[in-house]
């Protein structure tokens, strides 16, 4: 009789390797197989050792590679042959990873599971780009939101309740509706010089920075050409990031906007 196996839903943070937890690092050492997705950097999956089967379900935007329900059946069909299973994900696990999904259908089947929670893309984001997401006189609050729904349906979104000048808002997986996002932002009365960034690569050698003002921000992003994975950060803390980027290395102005090219840190 073939003993159920264990799946830990780990969350391999924004990229860079050493915001990995301890834990995680544990995990993908033991394991018996890692089920990783798209946004899991190159760096991380080079830690998981010789010999350990590796399945990438990687979606890409606009294409599933993998839909979910095929996920999920990789994943109880690998826990009930026995086996110790890392499902790596890009950032956490809880937040636009689809995890407490996943979660549930390794309940439903009867398969132990633990969460190992990750530093989110908004997170690592700002802090590798100097935005602190909260500052005392700055802003009261900060929203996580995704900017990106199944199927290119329209953002189910309440632009009105949004649309607070005292919080910061940071969308995930907006790049494709970033003009929609800052249009409707505007249109329901937050101002259109407001502070804005949107990131690509955030923590990562290939990280790159542009700031602009809301109204500004989506013809800048498609003028420095940055590609996804995009994070966007909108409010006053934005303002912060020349003073506190600790990361970047290079800076290039162009009219309007600063995009910045970051170098490989040396790491000891």
């Amino acid at each position: 009789m073939v003993t159920t196996g264990f799946v830990s839903l780990v969350g391999s943070g924004p990229g860079d390797p050493e915001l990995l937890t301890i834990k995680a690092l544990r995990l993908i050492e033991q394991a018996d197989v890692v089920v990783f997705d798209r946004l899991v950097s190159s760096e991380i999956l080079d830690l998981i050792p010789h010999g350990v089967s590796q399945i990438s379900v990687g979606k890409t935007p606009g294409k599933h590679c993998v839909p979910q329900d095929q996920i999920n059946e990789i994943i109880v069909s690998l826990a009930l042959s026995g086996r110790r299973l890392v499902r790596l994900k890009g950032g956490d696990p809880y937040i636009f990873g689809r995890g407490g999904e996943e979660a549930l259908v390794l309940r439903r089947h009867g398969i132990p599971f633990e969460v190992v929670p990750g530093v989110t893309a908004a997170a690592g984001c700002s802090s590798y780009s100097g935005i602190p997401l909260t500052h005392r006189g700055l802003c009261h609050g900060v929203r996580f939101i995704t900017g990106h729904l199944q199927n290119n349906e329209d953002l189910e979104v309440d632009w009105d309740k949004l649309a607070d000048p005292d919080c910061t808002l940071v969308f995930y997986m907006g790049l494709a509706n970033l003009q929609t996002i800052c249009s409707e932002l505007i249109r329901a009365g937050l101002p259109a010089s407001t502070p804005a960034a949107a990131v690509h690569g955030g923590t990562t050698s290939s990280q790159r920075k542009v700031i602009s003002s809301l109204a500004e921000l989506a013809d800048a992003v498609s003028s420095a050409g940055l590609q996804s994975p995009v994070t966007t950060i909108i409010g006053d803390v934005v303002t912060l990031s020349d003073e506190l980027d600790w990361f970047q290395s290079e800076c290039q102005q162009t009219e309007g906007v600063s995009t910045y090219d970051s170098l490989s840190l040396a790491r000891a």
